[in-house]
């Protein structure tokens, strides 16, 4: 996926990314997250901004909230 850094990304963003990571590697929505905030982020909350890490946040939250 390519990554537009002119503003923050939305939850659905990460949501997207997330479904691919899990449905790719047949992982947990929680290596799902790790591995998103490795390769997006690069293990730093402040790489990609805060509001584009709360929207991560966010996105992690539904997903494991949806996946119980």
């Amino acid at each position: 996926m390519t990554i537009n850094h002119a503003g923050a990304l939305k939850k659905e963003y990460f949501i997207s990314y997330m479904k691919l990571i899990m449905n790719a590697f047949g992982c947990s929505v929680e290596e799902a997250k790790d591995t998103t905030f490795e390769r997006l982020f690069r293990l730093r909350e402040s790489e990609m901004g805060q509001e584009t890490y709360i929207q991560f946040i966010l996105a992690y939250q539904e997903l494991l909230n949806h996946s119980n």
